[in-house]
């Protein structure tokens, strides 16, 4: 609409003056050497625009042979990009659907018709890597690192092929020298995180967690929690050449995360070695309520290593009373119990474990059973039970277990990876043991019968009766036998659950003779697990 109203403008101005002139006619003589020319005034107006416009067609005819090859250079150059575009888009998209064909017919293709384009140099590098060609990438990688605006992108790719062929060393150099770009790529100031922890290198590594937080690779908690754990293991290295320092690490750390339980298990035992037993009963109490932990229940009830085992029992019951209906607080009160002989306390506990008990549930009832009564029998049947029983928490990263905490995960070396949990029932990994005895190290039930003293030879009547007869099960008894051939006697029968108030016809079990009752059988369950 505006370039309308401007047309009839323009066309409205040059009739106006068509008409000033025509309204005002007159002559003009031109003398020019010899000759002379007169001619009105709009003849010599119309005259005056022809050759203004006879010249402008002149001029631009001039102006378009100088430039034509310029203009043809132009237009070859652009048909050569949009052909070199093409082959790129294409040769992308044959290596986002896995063609490595494809992606390097049109990596050549795109190389011949834009040279070392960054796009062009990166469809090549990855159909090489495609096509298993690593030393073509690595030498494009190369090539890319030369350039300033690609140094980035060659370092990630050099990094990359380093990790593929396990050069560790290599791949730690490209990372470093990527994390000294400011700001840092996120890949760059994980990958230069996690070679410092491995290698343990812990001071390396909360100076490279703190560069990350300045570049705002990780947040403000994340942060907290990654340097609480950085600061954990730097205590745990210096804890035998250094106690000074692994002190200030720990107290650090608890002041970060104050729910690590090793953080808080390490910096209570420096405060009861210091004598400072009720800061270090906070400690340990503000990560008890967020994660009940069996390290933090042994260094709570022994806060005072002097005190007897009332004292001790009397700070488990409070202990348990934090974390009501856990599972850490009732084995750690049961724990208590046991050594300051108070067996019902202790029974108390453990019965709504005794369900469906788990390895450490079933062996404190062992020992409660041959501390409190003396029954031998029973304590074998609940080791027995306990061999089958299911496995306890521990800490598990990735598919690993491990008796004590690490900061990084060995598999996968992610930071804080390591949870207390149950592990899974399928693992993947090794199990990584230090001192502890694992549940299928111990002696078959079997083999816990065999051990007990034999029982005197039956009479012949008692040999014609069956078996069955000669040893009735107990009322309220569960009991398991394997399979046995027609031929042979069947295999002594095992009690798996026992009523606390029934022992059984005459006091005893089946696998629990009189001569198991002696004073000197005592103390076998609780050696076997040690």
């Amino acid at each position: 609409m505006i370039r309308i109203i401007i047309y009839l403008a323009l066309v409205a101005v040059a009739a106006l003056a068509a008409h000033w002139l025509i309204e005002r006619p007159g002559s003009v003589d031109i003398v020019w050497l010899e000759h002379r020319i007169t001619t009105s005034v709009g003849v010599l107006t119309v005259a005056l625009l022809l050759i203004v416009a006879a010249l402008v067609a002149a001029w631009w005819l001039i102006m378009s042979v100088i430039r034509s090859p310029e203009r043809v250079k132009q237009r070859v150059r652009s048909r050569r990009l949009r052909n070199s575009q093409r082959a790129i888009t294409r040769g992308l998209i044959a290596v986002g659907a896995g063609d490595a064909d494809a992606a390097a017919r049109f990596a050549a293709e795109a190389k011949k018709l834009a040279g070392d384009d960054p796009l062009t140099m990166l469809l090549a590098a990855q159909a090489a890597q495609m096509s298993g060609n690593r030393a073509a990438s690595e030498q494009m990688f190369t090539k890319m690192m030369a350039r300033p605006d690609l140094k980035l992108l060659g370092l990630h790719g050099l990094f990359v092929e380093a990790r593929r062929r396990n050069d560790v060393m290599a791949a730690r150099t490209f990372a470093e020298e990527a994390a000294k770009v400011a700001p840092a790529p996120q890949w760059a100031g994980r990958a230069v995180l996690e070679f410092r922890c491995a290698s343990g290198d812990w001071l390396g590594a909360l100076s490279a967690l703190d560069a990350n937080y300045k570049s705002g690779l990780v947040d403000r908690m994340a942060y907290r929690r990654q340097r609480a754990v950085l600061l954990t293991a730097r205590a745990k290295a210096l804890f035998e050449q250094d106690r000074d320092n692994a002190k200030a690490a720990a107290f650090e750390a608890v002041k970060l995360a104050p729910d690590l339980v090793p953080a808080a298990a390490m910096a209570g035992r420096f405060l009861v070695d210091a004598g400072d037993t009720r800061k270090a009963a906070r400690t340990v109490e503000a990560a008890w309520r967020v994660n009940p932990h069996p390290d933090l229940a042994d260094i709570y009830i022994n806060l005072r290593p002097g005190d007897a085992g009332q004292e001790r029992l009397a700070r488990a019951e409070k202990l348990a009373n934090m974390s009501p209906g856990h599972v850490e607080g009732a084995l750690a009160l049961a724990r208590a119990a046991i050594d300051a002989q108070a067996f019902p306390v202790a029974r108390k506990a453990l019965m709504p474990l005794s369900i469906t008990p788990t390895q450490r549930s079933a062996v404190l009832m062992a020992e409660l059973e041959e501390a409190e009564t003396g029954n031998i029998g029973r304590a074998r049947a609940w080791m027995a039970r306990a061999v089958r029983a299911a496995r306890d928490p521990a800490w598990t990263a990735d598919g690993f277990v491990s008796d004590t905490w690490m900061a990084v995960s060995p598999a996968t070396g992610r930071l804080d990876a390591f949870e207390w949990k149950v592990p899974v029932a399928d693992l993947q990994g090794p199990v990584i043991e230090s001192e502890a005895v694992e549940p299928e190290a111990l002696p078959p039930a079997s083999a816990a019968i065999e051990a007990a003293p034999a029982e005197p030879a039956p009479s012949p009547r008692e040999q014609s009766e069956p078996s069955a007869e000669r040893a009735p099960a107990a009322p309220g008894t569960r009991t398991t036998a394997s399979p046995a051939p027609a031929a042979q006697a069947p295999p002594p029968v095992i009690p798996l659950v026992l009523p606390p108030d029934d022992p059984g016809p005459g006091g005893h079990d089946e696998i629990d003779p009189v001569a198991d009752r002696r004073p000197e059988s005592k103390g076998k369950i609780r050696g076997l697990f040690r």
